[in-house]
Protein backbone atom coordinates (compact mmCIF):
# COMPACT_ATOMS: atom_id res chain seq x y z
CA UNK A 1 0.00 0.00 0.00
CA UNK A 2 1.29 3.25 -0.64
CA UNK A 3 1.74 5.90 1.95
CA UNK A 4 -0.80 8.32 1.61
CA UNK A 5 1.98 10.96 2.58
CA UNK A 6 5.74 10.61 1.74
CA UNK A 7 6.28 11.40 5.30
CA UNK A 8 4.32 8.30 6.80
CA UNK A 9 6.70 6.25 7.34
CA UNK A 10 9.65 8.48 7.40
CA UNK A 11 11.39 11.20 9.70
CA UNK A 12 11.20 14.81 8.12
CA UNK A 13 14.84 15.50 8.34
CA UNK A 14 15.88 12.39 6.76
CA UNK A 15 13.75 13.08 4.14
CA UNK A 16 13.86 16.41 3.25
CA UNK A 17 18.48 15.70 3.38
CA UNK A 18 17.95 12.31 1.32
CA UNK A 19 15.57 14.39 -1.07
CA UNK A 20 18.39 16.99 -1.47
CA UNK A 21 20.86 14.24 -1.77
CA UNK A 22 19.34 12.50 -4.20
CA UNK A 23 18.29 15.05 -6.30
CA UNK A 24 21.56 16.42 -6.51
CA UNK A 25 23.52 13.30 -6.54
CA UNK A 26 21.30 12.34 -9.87
CA UNK A 27 22.10 15.61 -11.26
CA UNK A 28 25.81 15.52 -11.01
CA UNK A 29 26.67 11.59 -11.41
CA UNK A 30 25.44 11.00 -14.94
CA UNK A 31 24.69 12.51 -18.26
CA UNK A 32 20.51 12.04 -18.28
CA UNK A 33 18.55 15.21 -19.28
CA UNK A 34 18.22 18.15 -16.61
CA UNK A 35 14.54 18.08 -17.26
CA UNK A 36 14.17 14.39 -16.56
CA UNK A 37 16.18 14.63 -13.57
CA UNK A 38 14.20 17.82 -12.50
CA UNK A 39 10.95 15.94 -13.18
CA UNK A 40 11.88 12.76 -11.07
CA UNK A 41 11.55 15.04 -8.07
CA UNK A 42 9.38 17.54 -8.82
CA UNK A 43 6.11 18.01 -10.30
CA UNK A 44 5.31 19.55 -13.55
CA UNK A 45 3.10 22.39 -12.57
CA UNK A 46 6.16 23.11 -9.70
CA UNK A 47 7.01 26.31 -8.28
CA UNK A 48 8.96 27.61 -5.91
CA UNK A 49 10.04 30.95 -4.16
CA UNK A 50 13.32 31.47 -3.34
CA UNK A 51 13.72 34.91 -1.19
CA UNK A 52 10.89 35.95 -3.30
CA UNK A 53 12.22 35.00 -6.64
CA UNK A 54 9.63 32.80 -8.76
CA UNK A 55 11.16 29.25 -10.04
CA UNK A 56 8.68 27.47 -12.23
CA UNK A 57 10.20 23.76 -13.86
CA UNK A 58 11.51 25.83 -16.75
CA UNK A 59 13.80 27.83 -14.57
CA UNK A 60 14.51 25.24 -12.42
CA UNK A 61 15.96 23.07 -15.91
CA UNK A 62 18.12 26.25 -16.31
CA UNK A 63 19.05 26.38 -12.95
CA UNK A 64 21.05 22.89 -13.30
CA UNK A 65 23.07 24.01 -15.98
CA UNK A 66 25.65 25.82 -14.16
CA UNK A 67 25.53 23.64 -11.17
CA UNK A 68 26.12 20.51 -13.78
CA UNK A 69 29.33 22.85 -15.35
CA UNK A 70 30.48 23.48 -11.93
CA UNK A 71 29.37 20.70 -10.40
CA UNK A 72 29.83 21.99 -6.65
CA UNK A 73 30.07 19.63 -3.47
CA UNK A 74 27.63 20.03 -0.56
CA UNK A 75 26.59 18.98 2.70
CA UNK A 76 23.03 19.53 3.87
CA UNK A 77 22.91 19.93 7.85
CA UNK A 78 19.34 19.54 9.27
CA UNK A 79 18.72 21.14 12.27
CA UNK A 80 14.95 20.62 12.61
CA UNK A 81 12.05 19.43 10.55
CA UNK A 82 8.10 18.79 11.15
CA UNK A 83 5.82 17.52 9.04
CA UNK A 84 2.07 17.56 9.12
CA UNK A 85 0.13 16.01 6.19
CA UNK A 86 1.96 16.75 2.87
CA UNK A 87 3.51 19.43 4.07
CA UNK A 88 7.14 19.93 5.79
CA UNK A 89 8.58 22.93 7.12
CA UNK A 90 13.03 22.76 7.86
CA UNK A 91 15.39 23.94 9.06
CA UNK A 92 19.10 23.67 7.70
CA UNK A 93 22.45 24.59 6.59
CA UNK A 94 23.45 24.02 3.17
CA UNK A 95 27.65 24.27 3.16
CA UNK A 96 28.77 23.99 -0.45
CA UNK A 97 32.23 24.41 -1.87
CA UNK A 98 32.44 26.22 -5.61
CA UNK A 99 35.16 26.18 -7.68
CA UNK A 100 37.60 26.29 -4.53
CA UNK A 101 35.14 28.92 -2.84
CA UNK A 102 33.13 27.85 0.55
CA UNK A 103 29.74 29.38 1.07
CA UNK A 104 27.17 28.04 3.67
CA UNK A 105 23.61 28.90 3.76
CA UNK A 106 21.17 28.91 6.56
CA UNK A 107 17.85 27.88 5.00
CA UNK A 108 14.08 27.91 6.54
CA UNK A 109 12.12 25.71 4.11
CA UNK A 110 8.65 25.44 4.28
CA UNK A 111 7.17 23.21 0.86
CA UNK A 112 4.58 20.25 -0.18
CA UNK A 113 5.50 17.25 -1.38
CA UNK A 114 3.08 14.45 -3.33
CA UNK A 115 2.25 11.09 -1.84
CA UNK A 116 5.19 9.75 -4.45
CA UNK A 117 7.46 12.18 -2.76
CA UNK A 118 7.89 15.12 -5.50
CA UNK A 119 8.15 18.27 -4.86
CA UNK A 120 5.21 20.63 -5.83
CA UNK A 121 5.71 23.84 -3.70
CA UNK A 122 8.11 25.10 -1.85
CA UNK A 123 9.09 28.67 0.06
CA UNK A 124 12.85 29.21 0.77
CA UNK A 125 14.13 31.98 3.14
CA UNK A 126 18.21 32.30 2.70
CA UNK A 127 21.01 33.88 4.42
CA UNK A 128 24.55 33.61 3.92
CA UNK A 129 26.21 33.21 6.70
CA UNK A 130 29.57 34.39 7.34
CA UNK A 131 32.73 32.33 6.34
CA UNK A 132 34.56 31.34 9.27
CA UNK A 133 38.75 32.60 8.64
CA UNK A 134 41.06 29.94 7.28
CA UNK A 135 43.44 28.54 10.22
CA UNK A 136 46.75 30.97 9.78
CA UNK A 137 50.37 29.25 10.70
CA UNK A 138 50.25 27.90 13.94
CA UNK A 139 52.65 29.63 16.36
Amino acid sequence: MTPSTPFEDADPKRFIADFYASFTDDLLSGDEDAGVVVDRYHTPDIVQFADGNRIDRDKLVAHTRPVRKNRPTSRMEVHEAQSAGDRLAARYTLHVRNRGKDLSLEVYFFGQFTPEGRMRRANLLTRTLPTPPAAGPAD
